[in-house]
């Protein structure tokens, strides 16, 4: 899998992403500590309000990042997004009052709206190859599990000479360091699109999306995904801490036990999908998921909640967590075109975080409200469905190269080369508006 490092640019490439993921780790860290400072008991709800915003952002943001995202030169703009994370979170020490937060945090994660899609986009222009450009998937799922294991770590490190505010100028350090690795490669930029309204290009994307099954399919395993995941990142706190009592060092290693998951499967997936189609796969990760979730209310009835019994479940959402989460990417470059994968990109992303605008709240709600197992059973059953809903919209036949006519176009048409009748992969465009044999 380490061999595609081998390749300066993307080398390059994933280090930005860890350097950066390690500056918004501790970032992190210091936002909650600096909501406390500034609301004292209240800091939950800040915290609360903080994560909304930043949902909001990225369902808000990104559809239209990726509408103007083929317009410029992306090493430029990815740059410039990076700029602008980097003097946000400069800005964050000198804070006085808790609205001065919302509006840095939304100026950040709108950036962050805008550069994710369009660096994830640029990894398979960079790496064609299905077979690197999956062990690239891999090695940024690692990357995000990382930063979760790392990043409190040195944050704890940090903490122990230096106050929180301190932290707020390594993300700056992580940001810059970032743009300055991008800027350091030439990055493929695609061919824009044909002109387009304003409306139609920030559409597109999600037009695009809704009309290939595969990634309706995808959409709904994105709702299983942000089930299981809202129960770990947000009740994990109250299991660890309030049920069982025990201290902050156990709800680290339960977040551990949740990274540790995810990373195993990104290191075991590579060979995997060398062999196994994507649909089995991250179906099966999704169930995996499911089944934890119901296995968890159940012994929690039967023998109670014990630390031992929680770091292994969070260990195995985290297997299924990330088999369905790394191959998504494959999916996506699948179903569109270069000129069309920064609007795509963002259209996952946009659509993943709704889903996750809807668990995050419902989690707490339902734990808060009605006690964990029926928290538990509630997530896993709004999981089945989403899982019930890719089975049912993404068919087990997915084939890539599909015959088709051609009569919305003239004979001449460089597209038809002749042929009305004629077979290649299909992908959603302006010459194949839906998915079907007949056009």
């Amino acid at each position: 899998m380490f061999d595609i490092l081998s390749d300066r640019t993307y080398r390059h490439l994933f280090l930005a992403q860890v350097v950066a993921l390690l500056g918004t780790g501790l970032a992190t860290v210091a936002l909650g500590l600096l909501a406390y400072d500034l609301a004292g008991d209240g800091a939950a709800m800040v915290l609360g309000t903080v994560f909304t915003i930043k949902m909001v952002a990225y369902v808000g943001i990104a559809p239209i990042a990726g509408a103007f995202a083929d317009r410029v030169n992306r090493r430029a703009l990815l740059v410039a997004l990076d700029l602008v994370r980097g003097a946000t979170a400069l800005c964050l020490p000198f804070v006085t009052e808790i609205w001065q937060v919302y509006v840095l945090i939304f100026l950040l994660q709108s950036a962050s709206a805008a550069f994710t899609p369009t660096f994830q986009a640029t990894i398979p222009d960079v790496l064609p190859e299905d077979a690197r450009y999956t062990r690239a998937l891999s090695l940024s799922r690692l990357a995000y599990d990382l930063e979760n294991i790392v990043s409190p770590t040195l944050a704890a490190l940090l903490l122990a000479v230096m106050s929180y505010n301190s932290l707020f100028f390594g993300t700056v350090v992580g940001f810059t360091a970032s743009a300055l690795l991008v800027v350091s490669v030439l990055l493929p930029s695609p061919k824009a699109s044909e002109p387009r309204g304003i409306y139609d290009r920030t559409t597109r994307g999600i037009r695009i999306y809704l009309a290939t099954p595969r990634l309706r399919g995808l959409l709904g395993l994105n709702l299983a995904v942000s089930s299981a995941g809202a129960m770990v990142l947000v009740n994990s706190v109250v299991l660890v801490r309030g049920q069982l009592g025990l201290s902050e060092s156990a709800l680290a290693w339960t977040m551990f036990a949740f990274g540790a998951g995810s990373m195993i499967a990104a290191l075991l997936l590579p060979r995997a999908l060398d062999r196994l189609a994507d649909r089995p796969v991250m179906v099966a990760g999704a169930w995996t998921m499911v089944g934890a979730l119901v296995f968890l209310a159940l012994a929690i009835m039967s023998v109670g909640l014990s630390l031992p019994l929680l770091l292994g479940i969070w260990l195995v959402i985290g297997l299924g967590y990330s088999t369905v989460q790394t191959p998504s990417g494959r999916l996506l470059r699948r179903s569109a075109h270069a000129e069309d994968r920064p609007a795509v990109f963002a259209a996952q992303f946009a659509l993943s975080h709704a889903c996750w605008l809807v668990t995050y709240p419902l989690s707490g709600w339902l734990m808060t409200a009605f006690g964990t197992v029926p928290a538990l059973v509630v997530l896993a059953a709004l999981a089945s469905v989403g899982i019930v809903t890719a089975l049912r919209l993404w068919q087990v036949e997915d084939p890539e190269i599909i015959a088709h006519t051609h009569d919305n176009l003239p004979l001449d048409h460089p597209h038809l080369q002749g042929h009305r009748h004629h077979s290649h992969p299909l992908v959603i465009d302006d010459a194949h508006p839906r998915w079907g044999s007949q056009f």
